[in-house]
């Protein structure tokens, strides 16, 4: 039963840094986002904490948290630069390769095309 009390306050506490990584310039979505996750955690303070719903709430967090740190890219535009952006890309930004993009898919099209009129 407190094993999985620690376990929320930890992912908690991860969701707070992870805001504060994703949306570090911004500081109105960082508060939006601390909000939201507050509230998150306030509605299930009700769940019994020796149940496997609880254990899937504090796995959801952590799994919300990894995201924010790993998925989510700020870009703020340039100001005198027409259509250019700096990215906000920290260490533990995923990077992902593109060399899936040079293979062709097997079997052909995946939809149907139509000429633009």
């Amino acid at each position: 039963m407190e094993n999985t009390a620690i376990s929320a306050l930890r992912a908690y506490r991860h969701i707070l840094r992870a805001t504060r990584i994703a949306f570090r310039d911004d500081h109105h979505l960082m508060h939006a986002a601390r909000i939201q996750a507050r509230t998150g955690f306030n509605h299930a303070s009700n769940i019994d904490p020796s149940t496997p719903e609880a254990q899937s709430a504090v796995a959801h967090a952590e799994e919300v948290a990894k995201i924010l740190v790993e998925n989510i890219v700020q870009g703020k535009r340039i100001e005198g630069e027409e259509n250019k952006y700096r990215l906000n890309i920290h260490e533990s930004t995923e990077r992902g390769f593109n060399d899936t993009v040079k293979n062709p898919l097997k079997g052909g099209t995946v939809g149907v095309f139509q000429k633009c009129s």
